[in-house]
């Protein structure tokens, strides 16, 4: 196997996205540790800030060759907003897939348009990706239109493709080839 890509800095106009540290658990626990915002993620909510910080530490110690979490954070003082991230690599198949959350204060803003534009750059430029899925639950309104609007395409429907509390879930399979 090649060396691990390099997990970057990105940065936008208003966003610093970058790999995540321990002392962000308290920041994200406000995504992770929220019912409704996790209502639609793969797993139950963060029951305390210990477990949120337990998540952190698990996603560090994944290799990028498969996965890499960015905190999104405020360019001016390095604030916490959320997160984006990449998973399921495959880089012989040139294929991953993407994640986000926003903290329910910062949503509305934009933030996850600016920060998935740049992890989706990055995705394509840096990692040779060719095809970049987005796997959605159908009533996730907002994570559709944000897929939509930034030019995904609807693929399919994928029943009862993951369980979570002992429930299944099915998803959406949204795709963005790269751009020619």
């Amino acid at each position: 196997m090649s060396e691990p890509p390099v997990v970057p800095v990105l940065e936008t106009p208003r966003l610093r996205l970058r790999p995540w540290v321990e002392t962000d658990a308290a920041a994200l626990h406000a995504c992770f540790g929220d019912a409704a915002s996790m209502r639609f993620w793969d797993s139950l909510p963060s029951r305390d800030l210990a477990e949120t910080a337990a998540r952190i530490r698990g996603s560090r110690e994944v290799s990028p060759h498969w996965h890499a979490a960015f905190a999104v954070t405020w360019r001016a003082d390095d604030r916490v907003v959320g997160m984006v991230n990449y998973h399921a690599r495959v880089p012989p198949n040139r294929r991953l897939a993407v994640g986000w959350i926003v903290a329910p204060l910062w949503r509305r803003q934009g933030i996850m348009r600016e920060a998935v534009s740049a992890l989706l750059d990055h995705c394509f430029n840096s990692l040779d990706t060719h095809r970049i899925e987005a796997r959605i639950e159908p009533a996730n309104l907002a994570s559709i239109g944000l897929a939509e609007a930034l030019g995904f395409v609807h693929e399919g429907l994928m029943r009862d493709w993951l369980f979570v509390d002992g429930q299944p879930r099915s998803m959406l399979l949204y795709a963005l080839l790269r751009p020619s």
